[in-house]
């Protein structure tokens, strides 16, 4: 995607959380201020009945609304082609919500910086096709040119290693570092094994879960709580929307209160009726504790696959508003053997470097950025860059075993530095075939079912009387912008059949337009 006229910003689209941000004239990436000046922006959408949409607003503003006019949490819903919210009588989907997001972040920056138009957006590492195309898609809808999409934990170690004055320093020696990157935001999380030197940086592992985050950490405050009152008053709050979401904002407060003491109280009202506890810092991670334990296992399996033992690590960095709980701490002293970093700012770590990697790419582009001098410019320009896909990628074909059963045979599997190519040969089904269909997979299941299909195509007019068995040979390839291509051929005849997968599920093209044009209407505060 090329540059367009206009400032650059970095964004973390968060769960919970969004934020912003910029390089300085002297290289060092800050946050921009929201217009209650604020760096971090909550991403909670308030769709007014007067047609007024908030975006961010205080509980107090909540608490006079109708629950089903609030949404929080869509960036779960990337993706996800069966979700949407009725407003004025429009289907709003997650792409559309998270755009109002980007919208309001994109105004509040301009009031400092001047015009925004290009914009790196992170999403999680575990992120698939689909959820990125529709990241991609918010941006666009919220009128920004996207340049890329980041991984979020890549983007906190380009924050980590700039800041620490090591990246693009080709004056410095070229030594290695290994760092883990552990990653737990509101909504999800991910965990990051990188190796890099002043100029060369390269993804080694990774893995994660879209549906894991801060947020279950609350819920599970918010229906012990909930459970107590039945029992105390015969009342269940978790029957009214409105109580709940009370319960859960004071729930969430209690669990703040845990990171910096041992214990805390809260109280919560419903029908007349109030309840008052008292909690423990044991109490709750006993609670949470299979929660933590998942983080655990997917730490662990991430070292292993990245080939990297606990004391090489030269550190382990703490990203997302999560991290401040300290079993999260506790945990991975134990893991990884040394005590966490907290250099960077756990929520703006992102989106700084989000930020970064765009300067990176616009020195890349240009000659020059405007603003930044010569020897900054010549720094970004210097990094290179090696990530991973996260997300295997297969081809549906018919089981050695039984060929009345099709399988997802993995062509290229994930944690494969990228770019990559493979090719491997077929045969097909039966005599006198005339055309070759190609499903293209993603994920690691052999069950297809189990896979999302993110692309198919055909190999037409086959030589005739060709018989069962004849050889097709495919190519998968993966490029460095993680654009996916495959090809096939078959080899009798030498037909050849090719295609690019561009995130080519979710909106169209026409949906994306149509949506921008509806987000111009709206008022976002």
């Amino acid at each position: 995607m090329k540059f367009i006229a206009g400032q650059t910003v970095g964004i973390d689209l968060g769960t919970t959380y969004s934020s912003i941000a910029q390089l300085t004239k002297d290289g060092q990436p800050f946050s921009l201020l929201n217009a209650d000046g604020r760096n971090i922006t909550p991403s909670v959408v308030l769709l007014g009945e007067d047609g007024q949409i908030v975006v961010g607003p205080s509980f107090e503003r909540i608490s006079q609304e109708s629950p089903d006019h609030i949404v929080e949490a869509v960036k779960r819903q990337m993706g996800n082609k069966d979700y949407f919210v009725v407003y004025q009588n429009k289907k709003l989907t997650s792409e559309f919500i998270s755009a109002l997001i980007l919208k309001k972040l994109k105004q509040d920056g301009e009031k400092a910086i001047g015009p925004i138009a290009n914009a790196v957006i992170t999403v999680p590492y575990y992120f698939n096709d689909v959820r990125r195309k529709a990241t991609q898609d918010a941006g666009r809808i919220a009128g920004l040119n996207v340049v890329d999409i980041i991984n979020e934990p890549t983007a906190a170690t380009l924050a980590y290693a700039w800041m620490k004055g090591e990246l693009g320093r080709s004056d410095l020696k070229q030594d290695s570092k290994t760092i883990l990157v552990y990653d737990l935001g509101g909504g999800t999380f991910d965990v990051t094994v990188v190796r890099y030197t002043p100029t060369q940086f390269r993804v080694l592992a990774t893995d994660g879960d879209v549906m894991l985050g801060g947020i279950d950490w609350t819920k599970r405050i918010t229906d012990h709580v909930a459970e107590q009152f039945f029992r105390k008053f015969g009342d269940d709050p978790r029957s009214d929307e409105e109580a709940i979401r009370n319960f859960a904002v004071e729930c969430e407060d209690a669990k703040r209160a845990l990171s910096t003491k041992p214990q805390t109280s809260l109280s919560v009202y419903f029908k007349g009726k109030t309840l008052t506890l008292q909690f423990t810092r044991k109490d709750f991670e006993r609670m949470t504790a299979d929660l933590l334990q998942r983080t655990r296992d997917t730490t662990e399996l991430v070292l292993q696959q990245a080939g990297v033992e606990p004391k090489v690590l030269d550190e382990v960095v703490l990203v997302g508003g999560s991290t401040y709980m300290p079993s999260v701490e506790a945990m991975l002293v134990e893991v990884c053997q040394r005590t966490p970093s907290r250099e960077l700012r756990p929520e703006e770590a992102v989106a700084q470097g989000a930020a970064i990697h765009a300067a990176i790419l616009e020195a890349r582009e240009s000659r020059g950025i405007a603003g930044l001098s010569d020897l900054v410019t010549a720094r970004l320009r210097s990094v290179k860059t090696n990530d991973v896909n996260s997300h295997s990628l297969g081809v549906k074909v018919s089981s050695p075993e039984d060929r009345t059963r099709k399988i997802n045979h993995v062509m290229i599997p994930r944690n494969s530095s990228i770019p990559f190519s493979i090719s491997q040969r077929f045969v097909t089904n039966s005599a006198n075939q005339k055309t070759i269909h190609v499903y293209i997979l993603e994920g690691d299941a052999s069950d297809p079912d189990a896979c999302t299909q993110i692309g198919d195509f055909r190999i037409v007019d086959l030589p005739p009387n060709l018989p069962a068995g004849s050889p097709v040979e495919v190519t998968y390839s993966y490029d460095s912008n993680g654009r996916i291509h495959a090809a096939a051929k078959e080899l009798t005849g030498n037909r050849i059949a090719t295609t690019e997968i561009v995130r080519d599920s979710g909106l169209t093209d026409n949906n994306v337009n149509d949506f921008e044009l509806l987000a111009r209407d709206y008022h976002v505060e």
